[in-house]
Order: structure tokens, then C-alpha cells, then sequence
């Protein structure tokens, strides 16, 4: 195993030299529940398609346009008070109605069950049970342990998007997706293969806004000044009005913050054997002084110019860089 530390590292190997680095790492456990479909866990041409298949789709369906802006806006007004549970399913629907055109309400039971089994996921991929299976799995599969969760959440949320969301399969239109396929085999758009996808893209964008919300919530709290300019800044942009994403270029200092709460929160030459595990270390890249002037704090000027505009900087990369991030 191999662990890069530091921004140039990381982008050097990620991205000027992504076809080494580009291949996720043979994972028994998730091989054994999902068989490497989708997109989270997949190598090679099932992996481009896959991806391929998921950006055509969910620009289709609003990411990155006006449209995503009506089904937010909704989620936010159902939102009486913000409590993670509340908090937590509104940024499921969003989730849900993006990928399976569907909605909930917040007390319903299976929002509340894709949710848990979202965070279970992620929390039981860093766990020592998931790290001894991988290292022993014969052995692993003959013991009793939480590595078995595993398998039996995937099954559950299989059976609830088969249960739940079949319709959306009858409705969709390969032909409306701007003929995607044509020139591709279409031997992976089957059934297992795109539910793992709509699992992967359930459990990673649930986890990674949820966790971001709670930094931000916590953020706000500690720093009632930097709040107070953000409040400020909405009230004056936004004002009463429905948020839109044109009112992201008027607001260079809130979009700062939320680029901030990312950093701060964390969402050489050398022969390195062929199929050896690599580990980009964001940590190590968004604490980098050459890069961020106070690292150690919550300091929202690491995205601002002098003269307050919102700036982008390079190192700051939350979800990773190169063919491997999604």
C-alpha cells in the first residue's frame, strides 16, 4: 500500500497520470454483495459506461440547470425546523427525486430506512470488520460479525428500489437520454447493474451533503460572526426571493463559506508494483500551507480575492481528482 500526501503528489498522480492510477482497488466483501457493478466499486469499460451513463442522466434531469432549483426550493419549504432527521430527509428526496423521480414525506418509513442504510454503508466501510474481511475473506465468511450487515443492507435496498421504484424503470426512455448507447454495447444497462449505480450515487451524495450541512450548521454556530456576514449577504441578494443559482455569482462571500466548510471540515520518484493500493491523502492537501494561508482555521478568505470576489483555488478538491472520482 502505498499513501500520497500533499497537493502536488496527489494531482501529479491522479491526473498526470490517471491511466496508472485510474483502477479502484479489489474490494472481496463489496465483490461479493454488489459483483463490481455500478459505478462506486467498478473497474474498466463497465465503469466508463456507467459514468458516462450517470452524467448524461442526471444532467438530463437537472443537475447543474434551473430545473434542480424547483425540487430544492420545494424540500426547503416542507422544512418547519432544522433538525438533522428533518434536515436529513430533505436532502434525501432531493436525492431520490433526481434519480427515481420520486418523493417522500419525511416521516415515512422508507426514506428513513434508505437513509439509514446509506449512512450504515459508509460508516461500515471504514470499519475494522470490512478491513478484516477484505484481508481474510475465506475465513471472514465463515465467522459471524458486522462484515455480514454488508450484504444483507444491499439486499434490502435492492429490494426497496425493486418494490418502491419499478414504475420509474417502465417510464424511462433510453431514446430521451440523447440516443446514449448508440455507439456502445448495450450488454451493461441491465437490472443489477443499475441498481449497485443508483446505490452508489444514493449512499455518496446523501452522505456527502448530509456531511456537509452538519459542518456548516456547526461552523455557523462557533462563528456568529462569519454568519452574521453570510445572513447579511443573503438578505441583501436574495432577499425574500425563491434562491437561485444565478444568485451564486452576486454572493462571492456565502460561496466561500460553503468551499471553507469543506476544507476545514474534510469530506517522488518511486516503483510502485503493478495492482498496489494507492491512498490520496485530502487531509494532507487541504491543511497545506502553500496553499491555504491559516489551515488550521475556519477562515473563509481562502476563497476570496482582495477585493472580496469569490476565487477558486486549486487545492481544493473534497471528492478526490482524476478518472477516479465520481
Amino acid at each position: 500500500m502505498v499513501i500520497l500526501c500533499g497537493y502536488d503528489t496527489i494531482k501529479d498522480a491522479l491526473v498526470n497520470h490517471a491511466e496508472f492510477f485510474s483502477d479502484r482497488p479489489h474490494n472481496p466483501l463489496f465483490s461479493k454483495s454488489i459483483k463490481e457493478h455500478g459505478i462506486a466499486f467498478s473497474n474498466g469499460e463497465n465503469w466508463k459506461v456507467m459514468r458516462r451513463f450517470t452524467l448524461s442522466t442526471l444532467r438530463h434531469y437537472g443537475m447543474g440547470k434551473k430545473t434542480i432549483e424547483n425540487r430544492i426550493v420545494k424540500e426547503a419549504e416542507c422544512l418547519s425546523f432544522s433538525n438533522f432527521t428533518s434536515l436529513n430527509a430533505a436532502l434525501t428526496n432531493i436525492i431520490v427525486g433526481i434519480l427515481l423521480n420520486e418523493r417522500f414525506e419525511y416521516e415515512d418509513p422508507t426514506i428513513l430506512r434508505l437513509k439509514a442504510l446509506a449512512s450504515e454503508k459508509i460508516k461500515l466501510l471504514g470499519s475494522p470488520w470490512v478491513k478484516l474481511y477484505n484481508s481474510f475473506p475465506s475465513v471472514m465468511d465463515r465467522l459471524p460479525g458486522p462484515h455480514r450487515t454488508i450484504c444483507k443492507n444491499f439486499k434490502e435496498f435492492q429490494s426497496i428500489i425493486i418494490a418502491t421504484f419499478t414504475k420509474s424503470k417502465k417510464e424511462f426512455d433510453m431514446n430521451d437520454q440523447s440516443n446514449l448507447g448508440k455507439q456502445e454495447s448495450t450488454q451493461y444497462y441491465h437490472n443489477e447493474n443499475l441498481i449497485v449505480l443508483v446505490g452508489d450515487l444514493f449512499a455518496a451524495a446523501v452522505e456527502s451533503m448530509s456531511s456537509t450541512m452538519r459542518w456548516g450548521l456547526l461552523l455557523m454556530t462557533k462563528y456568529p460572526e462569519i454568519q452574521k456576514k453570510v445572513q447579511s449577504e443573503i438578505d441583501k441578494v436574495i432577499g425574500s426571493a425563491q434562491p437561485q443559482m444565478e444568485h451564486r455569482k452576486q454572493m462571492a462571500y456565502t460561496d466561500a463559506v460553503i468551499h471553507e466548510i469543506q476544507r476545514f471540515g474534510d469530506v517522488t520518484s518511486i516503483t510502485i508494483p503493478h495492482g498496489t493500493t494507492i491512498i490520496p491523502v485530502l487531509h494532507s492537501i487541504h491543511k497545506d500551507k502553500k496553499y491555504f494561508e491559516k489551515p488550521e482555521e475556519f477562515y473563509p478568505e481562502h476563497f476570496l480575492d482582495s477585493d472580496g470576489n469569490f476565487k477558486k483555488n486549486e487545492a481544493f478538491i473534497p471528492y478526490s481528482l482524476g478518472n477516479i472520482h465520481n
